[in-house]
């Protein structure tokens, strides 16, 4: 029996067999108590450590004299505009720099939009009979979060190789005008680490939408996170969407979370001049100035886009051999199989991976119990409902490599138990 043997080919004796094998090695991995966290895609503090140079950047004035211990910019500082609008390649007066999360500003552009309706759009999205999200799915577990605690009603959409499955987008949004928006994490996708194509990208743009009002969140949250020398091309949205006669369709979001410090680095988001316009008078309600020192802390260390790539780059010696390994760890130990695939990113920070259906929470619980805590399975579809019961999101930047080989040799026993049980039940 070979070590690539299909399970699906091998006979009763021979699976049995193999699943004894595999609940030693099991109960091994479960008596040594391990607390190996997997969950969350966290920089580890290798990659913290690049950044920690910059905290002895602080300085009080910009370069226009504005004194930035003091209240105003609400929509940030100019260096900072700069800054984003070479990252995002917008220009600098379709930009609005914000705290540290692009999360927060997820959520409170979409609370805007639930109290007071969105530029040119109408009656507020909370006063209309109803509101509903498309998700492509798997997915980012926030965004869907945020629609629960608003009470918007989420429509899951298949990931296609190249984003989400345009045709049943086009067709939903066309039929029903309480369809308001999609959630899109565009390069380096969450969990699935695709990038959307340029027809898809332009499909988006371009579709007919019943909702005049309807808007696109365009989380680009992985746009300078490569692990390769040839990176991913993702087409500009917004020019797209300008171009198409809808400039106003899309909200671009970004951080430095995973550039610098997760929790004190520099948000920002993207829009027509006539959306920025109309969220920086609403922004004015809520905060009289953002950190203005900590923004331009960042745009001191950042400083332009050969800085940020160079810095990127960095981040990508730390984290590939993390990725490679797990890569590597589930082509020896599930190659072959038949049991389960996965995805091969050129960057972002995660690897999805598919099960046999009906394996996917067994699989995260077995772990959980051998010491391995892996993000909740289903967390990558809307409500938590994973329909078929087989996407498990793997992030690998956090642990140590030796704590990162452990994790999965533990995941790829459970997973093989898991589809023996499986085969030998349907059987």
């Amino acid at each position: 029996m070979g070590n690539r043997t299909d399970f699906w080919n091998m006979n009763r004796a021979e699976l049995n067999k193999h699943d004894v094998s595999l609940k030693e090695r099991y109960a091994e991995y479960k008596n040594q108590t391990m607390k190996l966290d997997m969950s969350r895609g966290k920089p580890c503090p290798e990659q913290l450590e690049l950044s920690k140079s910059m905290l002895d950047l602080v300085t009080s004035k910009g370069l226009d004299g504005s004194d930035f211990l003091n209240y105003g910019g609400v929509d940030g500082i100019s260096e900072a505009k700069e800054l984003f609008s070479q990252i995002l390649e917008v220009r600098s007066n379709e930009i609005i720099i914000g705290g540290n999360s692009s999360l927060a500003m997820m959520h409170d552009t979409l609370s805007r939009a639930m109290l007071h309706g969105v530029y040119g759009g109408g009656l507020p999205w909370g006063k209309q009979s109803a509101v509903k999200f498309l998700c492509p799915s798997p997915g980012y577990d926030r965004h869907f979060a945020i629609c629960e605690l608003l009470n918007i009603e989420m429509i899951a959409v298949d990931m296609l190789h190249d984003g989400p499955d345009m045709d049943a987008v086009e067709k939903l949004v066309d039929q029903d005008d309480t369809i308001k928006g999609i959630w899109c994490v565009p390069k380096y996708s969450n969990p699935d680490g695709i990038t959307y194509s340029d027809q898809t990208v332009d499909r988006l743009a371009n579709m007919k939408t019943k909702a005049r009002d309807f808007r696109i969140f365009w989380d680009d949250a992985y746009t300078v996170h490569h692990m390769t020398d040839k990176p991913d091309y993702l087409k500009n949205i917004l020019n797209a969407c300008k171009e198409a006669g809808n400039p106003d369709r899309v909200f671009i979001f970004c951080s430095t979370s995973k550039v610098t410090f997760p929790g004190a680095g520099v948000a920002a988001m993207a829009a027509s001049v006539e959306n920025v316009t109309d969220i920086r008078k609403q922004i004015a309600v809520q905060t009289i100035g953002p950190d203005k020192i900590n923004q331009l802390r960042h745009v001191r260390f950042l400083k332009d886009m050969d800085h940020v790539r160079r810095h990127m780059e960095k981040h990508a010696a730390i984290i590939k051999p993390k990725f490679e390994m797990v890569l590597n760890k589930l082509e020896s130990e599930l190659g072959g199989k038949n049991i389960a695939t996965w995805n091969k990113p050129n960057g972002g920070y995660f690897i999805s991976l598919n099960t046999l259906d009906g394996c996917a929470r067994i699989v995260v619980k077995m772990a959980a119990e051998a010491g391995v805590t892996l993000t909740a399975a289903g967390a990558t579809f809307p409500y938590g409902k994973d329909p078929l019961d087989r996407n498990i999101r793997i992030a690998p930047t956090f642990p140590s490599l030796k704590e990162l080989e452990k994790s999965i040799e533990v995941l790829c026993i459970c997973i093989q138990l898991a589809s023996i049980d499986k085969i030998l039940t349907e059987r």
